[in-house]
């Protein structure tokens, strides 16, 4: 119940910044260039939390009664949070005083229209690369690119790559962790070109490794480009050791304790934590022996494997952990900081890169080169947002990076009822030297919102299923 409250509140601050940070955009544009902003929404429906800014001049409102337009903004944050609008003084929309009308949306030009609608998605960009920025300067920890496995008859095999390869460039660009070489590999990935990845192999010698593009353009799909390329990362190996038992379980009631070594189980020897764990997993209330070191002395201990659930199979546990040496994985981490220069540079290039790569991956998506099942719904986004914040600021703050890019993306589309959809009419306003007819649009919009319902209920479904598949 804790996990659930925790992913959900993660996800409802995650909709409100993207959702505050895209309105703002239209608000903000709107009211520096003169537009009379009359409503601030942060979701839709019944409002929950609503106040007023200053009144606009109400001594000059007619017999002393004020019209929408006399009053302040009105700033709502509302009881459905999938979404938000800017309510703007619009003709269109009810009857203008005069005095007000160089104020109303529908009376500026073109490129002051176009400008407010754009503002929106622009926001979310600029918010993506504030967020990388500010990681950059901050610094992030990462896992080393170190290598460790490469799957034979794979991609990766026949490049060329080799166990404790540590990937040092993918392209022209550095990839000091394997987050940045996967990203990296990612955005290569739809171009179909080759793809040149620099590593240094275990005599600490320079290599170019080739990816050929045409095998690597079908493998950016369902988020396992690196076991889909064959590689697993390299790994500290743990050792054997008894690091903790947890009070009341099998470990502890058959008389193991914190530094024990387990040499084998059931006859077989065991190497690391990892081996253990496994033939414990696969053995659920199963009666074994162990053999262990402790104190310089070897003995037996038998103890019947207790279970537990995960998913829908059942595995074996006896509720133990293991020795964790000081400094372990200090040479598997890297911390990445930027000074404030070279982080601008670094997050406008991966802010451009992502929304180029997003757009990419929609359009083979549309054609059917790619499944719609890399489609996220909110259910997938929730789930996210709670796991990332969980991890902390920095992981939670590129989630949001990455949201913002999508809604970006998504809301530049020339789809009629999104912004992109209005930024379409207004091209062809320009061109033409009138408006859109008001029944040209009123179609578009219903066609748009069959589009964007179609869509949400495409991603609900593919949530769904995602969720009783895992």
């Amino acid at each position: 119940m804790t996990s659930f409250l925790f992913t959900l509140l993660s996800f409802l601050v995650a909709l409100g910044i993207l959702i505050a940070v895209h309105e703002f955009g239209h608000f903000w544009v709107a009211r520096k260039l003169g537009v009379k902003v009359l409503r601030f929404s942060i979701g839709f429906g019944k409002p929950l939390l609503t106040f007023r800014g200053r009144p606009s001049a109400p001594e000059e409102a007619s017999g002393g009664r004020l019209s929408e337009a006399d009053l302040g903004t009105e700033y709502v944050v509302a009881a459905i949070p999938l979404g938000g609008y800017v309510k703007m003084l619009d003709e269109r929309e009810g009857e203008v005083p005069e005095r007000y009308l160089p104020q109303a949306f529908n009376r500026q030009s073109v490129a002051v229209r176009s400008a407010i609608v754009a503002a929106g998605p622009l926001f979310n960009f600029a918010f993506a690369l504030l967020a990388f920025w500010f990681i950059g300067v901050y610094g992030d920890t990462g896992s080393r690119p170190w290598i460790g496995e490469v799957a034979e008859s794979t991609i990766a095999a026949e490049a060329g790559f080799a166990a404790d390869d540590e990937i040092l460039a993918v392209g022209d660009t550095l990839t000091p962790t394997w987050e940045s070489a996967v990203y990296t590999l990612l955005t290569n990935a739809t171009s179909g070109d080759d793809v040149g990845v620099t590593v240094r192999d275990a005599a600490g010698l320079e290599r170019l490794r080739i990816l050929p593009g045409d095998r690597l353009l079908v493998l950016a799909e369902d988020g396992r480009l690196l076991e889909r390329l064959g590689l697993a990362p390299k790994r500290p190996v743990i050792e054997p050791v008894i690091g903790q038992v947890v009070a009341g379980e099998t470990a502890e009631s058959a008389g193991l304790k914190a530094g024990d070594r387990v040499l084998s189980i059931d006859g077989r020897e065991v190497g690391s934590w990892s081996e253990l764990v496994e033939y414990i997993q696969r053995h659920p209330a199963t009666l074994v022996e162990m053999w262990i070191s402790r104190d310089g002395a070897e003995r037996p201990i038998k103890l019947i494997v207790g279970q537990t659930n995960q998913g829908e199979q059942t595995v074996g546990r006896i509720g133990a952990g293991p020795h964790i040496p000081e400094g372990l994985f200090d040479d598997y981490r890297v911390e990445v900081r930027y000074g404030p220069l070279e982080a601008v540079t670094m997050a406008a290039v991966k802010t451009g890169d992502m929304s180029l790569f997003m757009l990419k991956m929609l359009g083979r998506m549309v054609i059917g080169e790619i499944s719609v099942k890399n489609l996220s719904g909110p259910i997938s986004i929730a789930q996210t947002a709670g796991r990332t914040a969980s991890f902390g600021l920095t992981q939670f703050l590129k989630f949001l990076a990455l949201v913002s890019i999508s809604l970006g993306v998504l809301n530049l589309l020339p789809v009629p009822i999104l912004d992109g959809g209005h930024l379409f009419y207004f091209l062809v306003e320009a061109i033409k030297g009138s408006p859109v007819s008001e029944a040209a649009q009123a179609f578009g919009q219903r066609i748009g919102l069959v589009i964007l319902l179609g869509l949400m209920t495409l991603a609900f479904y593919v949530d769904i299923a995602r969720l009783f598949n895992s």
